[in-house]
């Protein structure tokens, strides 16, 4: 059963591009056709906002990690190329799905920070006045981005999402993310992390309906250097986000040994 469960999220999960992303959001159609582009609002990114790699670009690497692995793989300390060499990811092809060791296939774990970026599902970010909420359609996540001029904590919990603060600069958010514990792999191909691990989003509204997000991710015990890139992202102002779910309860697989072929 836990087989047929994790094939079950592997076929959502592995729906990648845009595509792919619009049609699991239950007929909320296609992209908004293209206008001129209406200037961003000062200081604010609240919405619904679906990744959509820029027009002519070749960037199919995003829905698994976050540079071309061919051209531009992370350096990884020894640490690191050891834990990945034990990963047994699904996504690539490398291995089958009763192969794979990828705790979200497999444990039904949160994907954390920033993997969760790669679901083809989108995230609404909603702003209070001391906290910044960071919702994502995949799993009911919700994060708290602390606005109330906190700082970072010393000694954190190690917790899925990590603890986050966030701070204004210009009209870029700037997100700090530290205390995660170390369950969870940066991207779909398996590198891992250290509950070192040090996430920074930088959120920029470069127009109304268009968002750029920057991640780098540092971590002493897995990256020789810190990793970075940028993820693209439009606006839905029509869409409400709906319920995914890990278990797999939106898809009915309950029959699936009685299927033609199975």
């Amino acid at each position: 059963m836990r087989t047929l469960i994790a094939l079950a999220i592997a076929v959502v999960a592995a729906s990648s591009g845009p595509a792919a992303g619009q049609a699991a959001q239950g007929g909320r159609g296609a992209a908004p056709k293209p206008a001129a582009a209406a200037p961003a609002p000062t200081r604010d990114i609240a919405g619904v906002w679906m990744m959509r790699n820029p027009p002519g670009s070749n960037r199919a690497w995003t829905n698994f990690t976050f540079t071309d692995p061919k051209l531009s793989p992370p350096a990884l300390t020894a640490w690191g190329e050891a834990r990945f060499k034990e990963a047994r990811d699904s996504n690539g092809g490398n291995f089958r799905l009763d192969e794979t060791n990828d705790p979200v296939l497999t444990k039904c774990y949160p994907p954390g920070v920033p993997r969760v970026y790669f679901h083809p599902y989108p995230f609404e970010v909603v702003h209070t006045p001391k906290q910044t909420l960071l919702i994502y359609e995949y799993d009911h996540m919700l994060r708290r981005v602390h606005t109330d001029g906190r700082s970072l904590p010393v000694d954190p919990d190690p917790l899925w999402l990590g603890s986050s603060v966030g701070r204004w600069e210009g009209n870029a958010f700037v997100v700090e993310t530290v205390g995660f514990n170390e369950k969870t792999w940066l991207d779909r191909l398996g590198h891992a992390h250290s509950d070192k691990l040090k996430v920074t989003e930088r959120f920029r509204r470069v127009d109304r309906d268009h968002l750029e997000l920057d991640i780098t991710m540092d971590d002493p015990m897995a990256l020789a250097r810190p990793w970075t890139t940028t993820f693209y992202y439009e606006l839905r102002p029509q869409w409400e986000l709906g319920e995914i779910s890990c278990s797999g309860d939106y898809l009915d697989w309950s029959n699936v040994e009685a299927r033609p072929g199975k």
